[in-house]
């Protein structure tokens, strides 16, 4: 565990300092994140935060002292090592007594701080992994300390709540917000966590075969088959955005609502189920005359937008771009200053899902491609460059739209016929860009 950490945050107002420990550093084997002044990285700071920190202890605006208060009140149990010109040593001597980790005068050795660095990520190592095994002894989670935002515990707070109840209830929120994973998080916190989990997309409706597979057929009938809604017995069953399925298939699927049972293709009788049924609806979507809305409105829990939860890009981020390292078997390249500007001022219109994207690209290294043209320097060619970026076009513009191809269609200004053969050039999965 001691030997996985290797990020630092370096703090730095004096520019060519700032550069030539940064490549020290680099060199030394840890990833840096360089930045000039002390707000941007107190917004990047959180409790789960896998490094240590390094910071000049007089910089603009904010002195040492207070950028140290302020990075404790984050973390009590945050690494910090300080540099100091030989005026400000007293300053310095002062955050050791209040609990820094070290402190060294410029000029300093770049292998005397090294080894400093690296003493600080084992003592941070160690705090991480025992917090994490206090929290499994004591049977916590980890939402608690992963979410910042007032937005964020509120949602944690109503899931909770709507978890302990056996109610019937809706989800809306924008492309990407999350629905279908609020969905499960409520079902595996609920009574009915640990059974069956079943999720109906609005595009099985336009398979011929649509009600065999939500239905299935009755095993008095040859070739009978049990569909989704029988294997979502005793468990909970989604149905995805709405508003997009047929008002035929709504009308039936209201009358599940309201009876609990359903008539399978074949059989002489309904039959009955136990089931929670939970919907997802867009944030504009129109429902009035929906049988569906109307009996499943009761509750219904808005979902924020990433923009709502700001406080909560980084740590998020972190997760998605540690997912991604694993399934890539990977490891992302320190995030620079101007991604961390991008991330924490971007506005998000695809919410998780772009940011998920995000974190995607940055592990396979694309993020550094598209923003210095490095693909021109690894020897790609023109065509490989523009197929690359076509990629990207049609990869966002699925993730802002949730997945939704005439929305595409009318966002590109290009002929379907053509979508669709540009999404078949680059194995592009609309599906793949709805909530999930």
């Amino acid at each position: 565990m001691t030997d996985l950490l290797t990020q630092v945050l370096l703090v730095e107002d004096d520019d060519a300092l700032r550069a030539s420990a940064t490549q020290a550093l680099e060199l030394e084997g840890f990833a840096v994140a360089a930045f000039a002044e002390a707000e941007t990285p107190l917004r990047l700071l959180t409790p789960d935060y896998p490094g240590v920190v390094v910071s000049d202890v007089r910089l603009p605006k904010l002195d040492g002292l207070e950028f140290f208060q302020r990075m404790r009140a984050i973390d009590s149990g945050l690494q910090v090592i300080f540099t100091t010109a030989h005026g400000d040593i007293e300053m310095a001597v002062g955050a050791m007594r209040d609990g820094a980790a070290d402190f060294f005068t410029k000029p300093y050795s770049i292998a005397r701080l090294a080894h400093a660095v690296r003493q600080a990520l084992r003592q941070r190592a160690l705090v991480l992994e025992n917090r994490k095994l206090r929290a499994q002894l004591d049977g916590e989670t980890s939402r608690a300390t992963s979410v910042q935002s007032a937005a964020a515990r509120r949602l944690e707070a109503i899931t909770d709540e709507v978890a302990r109840t056996d109610a019937d209830l809706l989800l809306r929120g924008g492309p990407g917000s999350g629905k279908s994973h609020r969905a499960r998080q409520i079902h595996e916190r609920s009574a009915r966590s640990g059974r069956a989990f079943v999720t109906v997309d609005p595009g099985l409706f336009a398979n011929a075969e649509a009600d065999l597979l939500l239905y299935g057929r009755d095993p008095s009938v040859a070739l009978s088959r049990s569909g989704m809604i029988e294997r979502a017995n005793g468990g909970t069953l989604v149905l995805e955005d709405i508003d997009q399925i047929p008002f035929a298939a709504q009308a039936r699927l209201a009358s599940l609502v309201d009876n609990r049972s359903f008539l399978a293709l074949g059989a002489p009788k309904p039959r009955s189920v136990d089931l929670r049924i939970i919907a997802t609806a867009r944030d504009g979507s129109v429902l009035a005359g929906n049988p569906l809305a109307e009996r499943l409105t009761g509750i219904t829990i808005s979902l924020p937008s990433l923009g709502e939860m700001r406080e909560d890009i980084p740590s998020t981020f972190r997760r998605f771009v540690s997912e991604f390292e694993r399934e890539f078997e990977r490891e992302a390249e320190a995030v620079t200053e101007a991604e961390w500007h991008h991330l924490l001022t971007h506005s998000w219109p695809g919410n998780f899902r772009e940011l998920r994207m995000y974190a995607q690209n940055l592990v396979l290294g694309l993020t550094r491609m598209a923003d210095t043209g490095e693909a021109q320097a690894t020897g790609s060619s023109l065509r490989d460059m523009l197929a690359a970026f076509e990629r990207t076009v049609l990869e966002d513009a699925l993730a802002k739209t949730g997945g939704n191809v005439g929305e595409v269609q009318r966002a590109l200004s290009i002929p379907r016929k053509t979508l669709y053969d540009k999404l078949g050039k680059h194995g592009i999965l609309p599906a793949a860009f709805r909530d999930n």
